[in-house]
């Protein structure tokens, strides 16, 4: 199949799973109502801790996350495909992961994506964050074959290694998944040309689901969630500072029109450093 309908899923989520989930579940249904058919989340879809330690307190093992379950029901009673863009999810060894879930229509888990890149930085504006304090980093790209096309699966962090996107491309990604919790302040600096220069880089069409407002212990963050075409064009975007629903119908074969127009990704080519004086040793 070459056309489906795809929503982009807004949320303001809370320190309160259970809520969390409610909010999700009424969005993805009024989705599945408008006849979506892949259906996607944002980053921390299960709740923002106000801090690391209220974080390291609320995650849970997969085998005891309520998400799981009412994710995998939802999916199988409406019939769509659903991705949820982050849970937090505690390991044996007591390490957490920021990981992204992919249900079938039939409420099949069919993959899960480990975030790779992790959020450590300080702002201009004095706020800085240490993901890595709270989560362990995954080191595996995941790749899933849909009725559609091949889906890539990043989050958040990862759209500013575009190596990562090449790769996935390269292997035969036409759709690439960006749930996200971008901070305002550089969500309004970055967001949009980011998304976009991934989607063109690819040939790829780019899913971009986010969190929007502000949450527990301050931290705001800037929504917009979008929709780019493999050509670079923002397809659909939600403007307005509240939780929502963005949805497009696309078409795959454009990402067959864009790559051959700009076969970029069969153009790699080998190359090494000049050893200049006072440069390299």
């Amino acid at each position: 199949m070459a056309e489906l309908k795809v929503a982009c899923i807004q949320m303001n989520s809370g320190q309160d799973i259970e809520e969390n989930l409610r909010q999700a579940g009424e969005l993805i249904q009024q989705a599945a109502r408008d006849e979506a058919e892949l259906i996607c989340t944002p980053e921390n879809t299960d709740f923002i801790g106000k801090d690391a330690a209220a974080t390291l307190a609320r995650a849970l093992p997969a085998d005891k996350h309520p998400g799981i379950p009412f994710f995998s029901t939802l999916a199988k009673q409406l019939k769509v495909w659903l991705l949820i863009g982050s849970m937090k999810i505690k390991e044996e060894s007591g390490k957490i992961y920021n990981r992204s879930y992919l249900f079938n229509s039939n409420g099949q888990l069919v993959a899960s994506y480990d975030k790779i890149h992790l959020f450590d930085v300080n702002l201009p504006t004095g706020e800085s964050h240490r993901e890595s304090e709270t989560f362990a980093a995954g080191d595996k790209a995941v790749l899933v074959k849909t009725p559609w096309k091949k889906l890539g699966m990043t989050i958040c962090y990862d759209l500013r290694f575009p190596y990562l996107f090449r790769d996935l491309a390269q292997k035969g990604a036409e759709i690439l998944t960006v749930p996200s919790a971008f901070t305002a302040h550089t969500g309004q600096a970055h967001w949009e040309t980011l998304l976009r220069a991934r989607a063109i880089e690819t040939g790829s069409f780019v899913i971009a689901p986010a969190q929007v407002g502000e949450h527990a212990g301050g931290r705001k963050t800037y929504g917009h969630s979008m929709i780019v075409g493999p050509w670079g064009q923002v397809l659909a975007e939600q403007t307005e500072d509240k939780i929502g629903i963005i949805m497009r119908k696309i078409d795959t074969l454009d990402v067959t029109k864009a790559r051959q127009a700009i076969p970029a990704l069969t153009h790699d080519r080998a190359y090494d450093f000049y050893k200049t004086k006072n440069l390299l040793d």
